[in-house]
């Protein structure tokens, strides 16, 4: 029984102690490392021949899958040193250890940020917003810049908590430190072309394609958990509309929820360009941020309560 408090446990630790200092940051620690690979995989400008352009999809498959390996066998021999411990002293370790592997305070607090910008001039929830998402943000208006936020919790819900205590429940630890390599990894890898002067074609594709594989069920997990906790105040056709409208962007898995978020608060999010997403929503409007940000904390008690339980029936 114990043990089914790690997560809940880990969520009350983000609250109220935050991010580990950055020096101590595990998350930190695999992205410093993807940077230093990323930089000797990919080129510095597109391949023309096939050879060429194969050779660096292995290299780059074959140093993810190594570096992944390594993360997932110190977490799992971690873990199987703390497990002998006692049981009291094994839960509030892994509670610790498992909350750098998520993050749903400063998600929270970001999003809120950028709608006490935009209350302060447009040119400063660009700026909230820029340390939110990877897009250019110059020329957005305050109307895109909210659904831009709105969009980054919605997405980030499902990276940062519901798929990370998804992994931990399944394999516990090591689990959740791999979706993180993962999902940071095709963070600073998986892009379709040149991003800082690299070209990430092929480079990037097997990050890519392993974050959509590991993140494909906490992603609908997620989208239905939004739904759910919302009260269906989209009316009783969302769960219908949820699977069409996910499908409107490229990505397999962020759409669904980004589109529940959409459905569950009746508004039209969108990336100028390239998708919408419930269309005949309302544009919106402050309020909908901070409906936003508690429709994720009720989406995060109802994962860790579900997980919870999950690991008592499992345990016991």
């Amino acid at each position: 029984m114990l043990l089914a408090c790690i997560p809940p446990l880990a969520i009350a630790i983000d609250r109220l102690l935050g991010e580990p200092p950055v020096r101590w940051h595990p998350v930190v620690w695999m992205g410093r490392w993807l940077g230093w690979a990323g930089s000797r995989l990919a080129p510095a400008a597109p391949q023309a021949s096939v050879v060429s352009s194969q050779r660096i999809f292995w290299f780059a498959a074959a140093s993810w899958c190594a570096a992944a390996a390594a993360v997932f066998c110190i977490g799992w021999l971690f873990q199987r040193w703390v497990l002998t411990q006692p049981i009291w002293l094994a839960t509030l370790a892994l509670a610790f250890f498992l909350k750098p592997l998520l993050s749903w305070a400063m998600l929270h607090d970001e999003v809120l940020g950028v709608e006490r910008g935009l209350m302060q001039s447009l040119e400063a929830g660009r700026k909230q917003l820029a340390r939110l998402v990877s897009r250019d943000v110059s020329m957005l208006d305050a109307r895109q810049v909210r659904e831009s936020a709105i969009e980054s919790l919605a997405e980030n819900l499902n990276d940062s908590v519901v798929a990370p205590l998804f992994w931990f429940a399944l394999l516990g630890l090591p689990g959740a430190a791999l979706f993180r390599f993962a999902n940071t990894a095709d963070a600073m890898w998986g892009y379709p072309g040149a991003r800082n002067g690299r070209d990430w074609q092929w480079a990037g594709k097997w990050a890519a394609r392993a974050d959509d594989v590991l993140g494909w069920v906490p992603a609908r997990i997620t989208a239905l958990l939004i739904i759910i906790v919302c009260g269906l105040k989209a009316g009783p056709r969302a769960w219908a509309r949820l699977p069409s409208e996910a499908a409107r962007t490229v990505s397999p898995n962020s759409g669904w929820p980004m589109a529940a978020m959409a459905l569950a608060l009746g508004v039209r999010l969108g990336k100028p360009g390239a998708y919408t997403l419930n269309g005949l929503g309302r544009a919106p409007e402050p309020a909908d941020t901070l409906r936003a940000c508690a429709a994720g904390s009720r989406t995060v008690l109802a994962t860790v309560l579900l997980l919870s339980g999950v690991l008592w029936v499992l345990l016991t």
